[in-house]
């Protein structure tokens, strides 16, 4: 009887050792799409290029993307999380928005310059107006690469999609049309007019060297398709009241608000900010030796000196707010932007950017 148990047990380690020696061999490699993935679908502004599949999806209600608009630099002396030199556009549109990513395999032997002239002329059909094109090296960074891979270059793909933003499976066809080299890489930015104002488009189309266990997809066309839609984003911050903001001065030594909002890029308060700024003024007349300071953050999307000067304006608008609607003396307020400097969360996506995007006040 112990001698059956030890071969059992031999048995089964056998088979984890061999599980953990080659992982590849349980999950099968990728394959020609004949049909769309689960609950994806196309756009209604813009639909695909006849043939294709959809083999990776994504959508946000509610995100902000840098699409580029010209090539792509590299940034001295800077490297990213897998030793990558970092490389950023000279030029870009910074968007908020709904956003959706739609990823397809075109038919066989359909060239990155046939798809993608029929999707521009699909924009143009529709009224729209090329921002920025390019082709392999004219866009900047490293070409051969898709959103994978570390110790080399930047690519254009990773701007447009992200790393970390990869979420299909391993070794499927969603997986290896965005992680496998690539050659003949075209790009396109475009602007859409719609009925709720300007959508933006992102295109990049190439083939697959079909490396690995993507093999079935070598040479294919694979198109990458990135939207935002323009959409106002939900206030659901609540308006914190005088009481509350000064328990917390006095447990944290300082608040942090969400409810003083702001439009993409602005500094003028908008309207639905009143609340809050009522239950500032109503602090500080409770406390009449309260001083403080009003520090306006933003998240790390664009140019740090632009930021700087935002968060800046935002902080001194509050100032100006509250001395002149609400009666509070200006000698009791002073404004300070440190644009995105000091981070509560991550800014790797939307959830984490909103959460540094904040008023915050501090006793002077």
């Amino acid at each position: 009887m112990r001698s059956f148990v030890r071969v059992v047990l031999a048995a089964a380690s056998a088979v984890g050792l061999a599980a953990v020696l080659m992982p590849d061999e349980a999950v099968a490699n990728a394959t020609v799409p004949t049909q769309d993935i689960a609950n994806a679908r196309d756009n209604p502004l813009l639909r695909r290029y006849d043939g294709s599949f959809i083999v990776d999806y994504a959508q946000r209600a509610f995100d902000e993307l840098e699409l580029p608009t010209a090539e792509l630099k590299q940034v001295p002396g800077k490297k990213d999380a897998k030793n990558n030199d970092v490389f950023a556009p000279t030029a870009a549109e910074v968007l908020q928005g709904r956003l959706t990513r739609i990823v397809y395999v075109a038919p066989a032997n359909r060239s990155p310059l046939e798809v993608m002239g029929n999707y521009q002329e699909e924009i143009a059909g529709k009224g729209g107006t090329a921002l920025f094109s390019c082709r392999n090296e004219a866009c900047g960074g490293d070409n051969s690469r898709s959103t994978d891979g570390g110790g080399g270059q930047q690519s254009l793909l990773m701007k447009i999609y992200p790393p970390a933003d990869v979420k299909a499976p391993y070794k499927s066809s969603g997986h290896c049309a965005v992680t496998d080299d690539i050659t003949d890489l075209r790009y396109a930015t475009m602007r859409l007019p719609t009925s709720g104002g300007n959508a933006h488009a992102a295109v990049a189309v190439y083939s697959l060297r079909g490396g690995t266990y993507c093999e079935a997809l070598k040479e294919r066309t694979v198109v990458v398709v990135t939207l935002i839609e323009p959409k106002v984003r939900e206030q659901r911050m609540v308006t914190v009241a005088a009481s509350e903001m000064n328990a917390a001065l006095g447990r944290d030594g300082r608040i942090v608000l969400y409810s003083i909002l702001f439009d993409f890029d602005k500094a003028e308060i908008k309207p639905e900010s009143r609340p809050q700024l009522e239950e500032i003024a109503r602090l500080l007349q409770a406390s009449p030796s309260l001083r403080l300071h009003v520090v306006g953050h933003t998240d790390n999307q664009g140019q740090l000196t632009y930021n700087m000067d935002l968060s800046r304006r935002r902080s001194q608008s509050v100032v100006q707010a509250l001395v002149q609607a609400n009666g509070i003396a200006a000698a009791r307020l002073t404004g300070h932007g440190v644009g995105p400097l000091a981070p509560v969360a991550p800014n790797a996506d939307e959830a984490g950017r909103a959460r540094n995007r904040r008023t915050e006040l501090v006793p002077q």
